[in-house]
């Protein structure tokens, strides 16, 4: 019978180390997930040694442990299986499947020969065949959340590589968990399931069922979150009962829980549900990644013995490094080749699908609960495990440097753009703003050239990454919704007869990523609204005309006229030429105000191309309405009456006015 108070003593401790551990972990550039493994490790016998690991943790404590483990395992499973996104595969299906299929058959295949080398640890009573199997498939493991963590750590998620990268994961994941799901079955087989042996045959039918009649049904789950805004207890307890039921039915036929908890996550609606998805991942993630994960590694690190490793296990040990990593890395690396992906890109790759992390623990402990690893086989795989994890990210700074990774963002956002655009005016955008008036201005700065686009840059602070999962749902989900955020700009773009484009996506560095995008760019006009906290930034940077947009300013009220103030200078210039085409767009009068020796020359030739140019006046005599933009040639005059300031190109030169291009409708 345990003890209440040594359990909760024990949970308290577990945090504790667990979180420091991920602290230091990710402080030294590791994933802090590694950390915690090490932290379940240390606890154990290799640290501590036997006898104080078995006072910390006596064995009638354990079968307690042991179940809020296997909870543990039940959810990340299933966040695993949430995760899993095929339409990354899209447009690399040809690259994902070469990488995925010989990066996996590769390092099953040592892996099945490296049994016959460590046959000497195989359990007594164990056959060779589901042993040397399950060697085979544990080789072959890549960690989908691990390696999706380290890419959107270092912004390589944006790069082509990164979008391999992800996509192989992904096939990578479906095949892998397949093969082991099958290993299990010959393996476990009668002895594992709770049912009658021949259940297991109804492995397939019930997976079938499952994405062809349960993932249908569960798109109600997405029209019951856009109903209420938010994840409700009612759609949170759905989730759960589904997760613990497909749990259950999978260990019932003899395929293991695991398997059940990956489905169970894998057919949740992932069409219109990003924010809903990531909110299941918020809600999971205190539980999950706080209490139930660490006992998880406290278990299967009790299982770890470094201590009790001999010469000859050094020797073993060595062999399954090389196994595993040589294995990985190149059929991941001949994969790519074959598959027309270039040299260091393929080597880029090769490091990158070696990433195993917690999904090879998960491996590796269905594996010791099968009696397919005794004690000093398990030590070595999981050390293995650690190993090939924390070697990724040093290598990766060789194989794929930042110099590298910003260079291919930037060809990346280029080619999503495309090149039939010859002008281009880049809109910063910001929440709450009255965005159609940035809109207004940016198709006046195009003067009706086509062809011609308008960029809507979304860039927004990143919220605190999730611990739990990949670390993509936040982005995913942050996009999703600056994409709705947007769409009625779009919309507007489309009746305007400019294409709209979005850039949308949550950034650690918001001002950095904005000025990369400008030099990416290359635009013909910006836009920006003065309270913008990158808008200085920006303007340093652009060597094109900018508009800036004072704070509060209210979408332009149908028929007002524009006025602007001429301050005589090339700022100044610019300012008159986007109010005249501004003016001209919306087939309103120009109020031109100015002291300067050219005005009335700028207003002869202004009205010689049929641009009505009267007098300021406010409000204007022809239609009652106050002005509805005040332009401004110095950015200093916007709050005190003037909208919009203006700033010309660096080393402009002065405005012809005669022949300077206005819009479609000028000199009709």
């Amino acid at each position: 019978m345990y003890d209440i108070t040594v359990i909760l003593s024990q949970l308290a401790l577990i945090i504790v180390v667990a979180r420091l551990a991920g602290m230091v972990a990710g402080r030294i550039g590791i994933p802090p997930v590694v950390g915690e493994i090490f932290a379940g490790v240390l606890l154990g016998p290799s640290l501590l040694g036997p006898a104080i690991s078995d006072h910390l943790f006596p064995l009638d404590s354990r079968p307690f442990l042991q179940l809020l483990a296997s909870i543990g395992l039940v959810l990340f499973m299933f966040v695993v299986g949430l995760e899993l996104d095929v339409s990354l595969v899209k447009g690399r299906g040809r690259v994902a499947g070469s990488v995925s299929v010989v990066s996996i058959l590769l390092p099953f295949s040592m892996g099945i020969l490296l049994a016959h080398f460590l046959d000497d640890l195989r359990p007594e009573g164990k056959d060779f065949l589901p042993f040397a199997l399950f060697m085979g498939a544990a080789m072959s493991i890549t960690a989908f959340p691990v390696l999706a963590r380290i890419l959107t750590d270092r912004r390589m998620h944006r790069t082509e590589t990164g979008g391999i990268a992800l996509a192989c994961a992904a096939v990578d994941d479906v095949l892998a968990w397949t093969i082991l799901a099958v290993v299990i079955g010959i393996a476990g087989g009668e002895g594992h399931g709770h049912g009658p042996g021949w259940v297991i045959y109804l492995a397939v039918p019930f997976a079938l069922f499952a994405i062809f009649v349960v993932r249908p049904a569960l798109t109600v789950l997405t029209r019951m979150y856009q109903s209420k805004g938010e994840l409700t207890p009612t759609i949170m307890s759905i989730v759960l009962v589904g997760l613990l039921l497909f749990s259950a039915a999978t260990e019932y036929l003899g395929v293991h829980y695991i398997f059940g908890a990956f489905l169970f996550g894998a057919i949740i609606p992932h069409e219109n549900a990003a924010a809903l998805r990531h909110e299941i991942l918020i809600r999971l993630e205190q539980l999950s990644v706080l209490l139930l994960l660490p006992v998880f590694f406290l278990v299967a690190g009790l299982g770890v013995n470094i201590r009790g490793l001999s010469g000859e296990n050094l020797l073993q040990l060595l062999a399954i490094l090389a196994v595993a990593i040589i294995g990985k890395y190149v059929g991941a690396y001949l994969g790519a080749r074959s598959a027309g992906v270039p040299h260091w890109q393929a080597n880029a790759l090769g490091v990158l699908m070696n990433t195993r992390g917690l999904t090879e623990l998960v491996i590796l402990k269905v594996g010791k609960d099968l009696g397919l690893l005794g004690e000093d086989l398990f030590t070595m795989m999981v050390v293995m495990a650690l190993v090939t994890t924390i070697m990724t990210g040093p290598l990766l700074n060789f194989a794929y440097p930042k110099r590298r990774v910003a260079r291919d963002i930037a060809e990346a956002e280029r080619a999503a753009l495309g090149a039939e655009a010859v002008d281009r005016i880049l809109v910063v955008s910001r929440p709450g703003a009255a965005n159609t008036v940035p809109l207004d201005l940016a198709v006046a700065m195009l003067a009706g050239a086509r062809p011609a686009e308008i960029v809507i840059a979304d860039i927004q602070p990143q919220g605190r990454p999730l611990e739990v999962g990949s670390g993509l749902s936040g982005e995913l989900a942050e996009m999703a919704a600056a994409m709705e955020r947007q769409q009625e700009l779009v919309r507007w773009g489309d009746r305007a007869g400019v294409p709209v484009r979005v850039i949308a996506h949550p950034s650690a560095d918001v001002q950095g990523d904005l000025v990369e995008l400008v030099q990416v760019l290359l635009p013909q006009g910006v836009v920006v609204w003065s309270d913008d906290p990158s808008c200085d930034a920006v303007l340093g940077v652009v060597d094109c005309p900018a508009a800036v947009l004072a704070e509060g300013t209210e979408p332009f009220p149908e028929g007002a006229a524009v006025a602007v103030s001429f301050s005589g200078d090339s700022d100044g210039e610019s300012a008159v030429v986007l109010a005249a085409r501004l003016a001209v767009a919306r087939g309103v009068a120009l109020q031109l105000a100015a002291d300067a020796k050219r005005a009335g020359a700028i207003r002869a030739a202004l009205e010689a191309r049929g641009v009505r140019v009267t007098d300021p006046a406010t409000p204007d005599p022809d239609t009652g309405l106050t002005p509805a933009v005040v332009a401004v040639g110095a950015l200093a005059g916007l709050g005190s009456g003037g909208t919009v300031g203006v700033k010309a190109e660096p080393a402009a030169v002065p405005v012809d006015f005669a022949s300077v291009e206005l819009g479609a409708t000028a000199d009709a």
